[in-house]
């Protein structure tokens, strides 16, 4: 089996025991989300990308790795209209009921935290390599074929997307960060799938390289589980 079906084996199971999607959505869950992963979508991309990016030896990867941070946190015009990732974020939480200014106060969860934390250790003092898995295997779920049924066909934001549509009655450009994210995502996982299949053999880090996605997938089950749970309490204080 080659090292990058391994590792899409790791992202299936990572799929079908999540709770993410396998639990039902609220509105306290979509808002905490909108405000946790705002913040993650900066910190991850304009500070522990860029690190791998640092450590990268190879040039083409090393640019494609900042042109996907650069879409993120910057300007995406390829699939944004020129708006960054995060701020197509934002006016989404504005459209579920958020203030803005609670948007933008927003404080990082302890189990965010501790997620930024892992990731530091994941990304900055690992092999690049290890790293690029670490910058795209969350990614990766929303690549369609992972999981069954509806998550299969369409991917963990295009199941999202359908969820969000009918929990709060938004139309398709409202929608408009879960449609970019599911083209852009597939652009910058493929990205991390391409460059183990070029070096990892060659640096002998095949395993290297499935224990990295198994690791850093845990590490995103914590960050959504804490978001799951700080919603559900959010919710009830609303």
């Amino acid at each position: 089996m080659s090292v990058t079906a391994r590792m899409d084996k790791v992202v299936d199971h990572f799929v079908r025991r999540g709770r993410w999607w396998h639990e039902p959505l609220n509105a306290g869950r979509a808002r905490m989300f909108a405000m946790q992963h705002r913040l993650n979508t900066r910190q991850r991309n304009s500070v522990l990308k860029l690190k791998v990016a640092t450590n990268c030896t190879d040039w083409d990867t090393r640019m494609n790795i900042l042109k996907a941070c650069s879409e993120e946190v910057i300007a995406d015009h390829e699939h944004g209209g020129g708006r960054p990732h995060w701020a197509i974020l934002e006016d989404l939480g504005v459209r579920i009921g958020l203030k803005r200014a609670e948007l933008q106060n927003a404080r990082p969860l302890p189990s965010t935290q501790l997620a930024w934390n892992a990731w530091e250790g994941l990304m900055a003092s690992k092999h690049w390599l290890e790293g690029i898995v670490a910058n795209t295997c969350a990614e990766r779920v929303n690549v369609p074929g992972y999981g069954s049924g509806e998550f299969k066909k369409r991917g963990w934001f295009g199941v999202e997307r359908e969820r969000w549509r009918k929990l709060f009655k938004l139309n398709d450009e409202e929608l408009d960060f879960f449609e970019l994210h599911t083209e852009a995502d597939l652009e910058h996982s493929d990205m991390g799938w391409r460059a183990v299949e070029k070096f990892a053999k060659e640096l002998h880090m095949e395993d290297a390289v499935v224990t990295a996605c198994e690791r850093n997938l845990y590490v995103w089950e914590h960050y959504l589980n804490g978001i799951a749970d700080a919603g559900d309490a959010y919710g009830r204080r609303k």
